[in-house]
């Protein structure tokens, strides 16, 4: 069932990415023809400005006037940082942030209380003295720490050395699960700000190439070329600081499930002794 959960989530998230990605793609190729016919109106338009300018001066601060919302701000700006280096970075962020939302819904399922199934084995082994019991109870326990143990306590009659052998090689495995993908994650966090910066150095060759053909080397020229160029650094930066931040915290839950299963496993060796010395094993 968890994995179900973590893949429709995964679907959405990458579906809702996607659609982003490719409506501003679209909005970029829109503003060619767009621009090309405000240049063709254009020069039909003069004389009418020229003819009517109380016109022009009355209706021009309501059209100044006018604040963009964020995501139209959002959507220039990514237009601006070029489509190519852009996307790219947009679909490193909804790769990452796919991955952390899995390893996030898997590791709150897996994160259980040990105190009760640590409760109700001991009741089981200890006070009633049913090895069967105790195994069944591990066994429909969902979580790391319930595979442990039911490993355990399958070789508990093999005597407390063979039971700590399993849960020592059992535990790793399970180790390994948990820190599953997580090598993505830090590879999507270094990934990020070095097409950030491969667009800067791009974008600045395009700029000195159009200092060269204009022959000029005014601010104009030089500023424009620039803060296209920074703007996929930006971006980057931006796509790796958020992942980062998903990459604590889910590097915060492994180490806290790591503890619990660490605790849980000394006191289920202390149960499984206690219970061959109390049947003479």
């Amino acid at each position: 069932m968890k994995k179900v959960f973590a893949t429709l989530a995964c679907v959405a998230l990458l579906s809702a990415g996607f659609s982003t990605v490719a409506l501003a793609q679209n909005a970029d190729s829109a503003a060619a023809p767009a621009a090309t016919q405000v240049d063709q109106a254009a020069p039909a338009a003069a004389p009418a400005a020229v003819a009517a300018p109380a016109t022009d001066d009355a209706t021009a601060p309501a059209g100044a006037q006018e604040e963009t919302s964020f995501h139209q701000s959002l959507k220039t700006k990514f237009i601006e940082g070029g489509a190519d280096f852009m996307a790219l970075i947009a679909i490193t962020l909804i790769l990452g942030l796919a991955i952390c939302l899995e390893r996030i819904i898997y590791l709150n399922l897996a994160n259980t209380n040990p105190d009760k199934l640590l409760k109700d084995i001991e009741d089981a082994l200890i006070k009633e003295g049913n090895l069967e019991k105790a195994k069944g109870i591990a066994r429909d326990t969902r979580g790391p720490i319930a595979s442990i143990a039911y490993q355990a306590l399958l070789r508990a009659d093999q005597g407390i050395d063979i039971a700590e052998k399993s849960v020592v090689s059992y535990g790793g495995v399970q180790g390994g699960l948990l820190e599953k993908n997580l090598s993505w994650i830090t590879l999507f966090i270094a990934m990020a700000p070095s097409l950030g910066f491969l667009g800067t150095v791009v974008g600045m060759v395009l700029a000195f190439d159009n200092i060269e053909r204009v022959g000029d080397i005014s601010p104009t020229v030089v500023a424009g070329g620039m803060k296209v160029a920074l703007i996929t650094t930006i971006g980057g930066l931006v796509v790796a600081l958020i992942l980062q931040i998903f990459y604590n915290y889910i590097l915060s839950l492994v180490e806290g499930i790591l503890n619990r299963m660490e605790d849980a496993s000394i006191t289920l060796l202390d149960l499984i002794v206690k219970y061959n010395v109390k049947n003479n094993k």
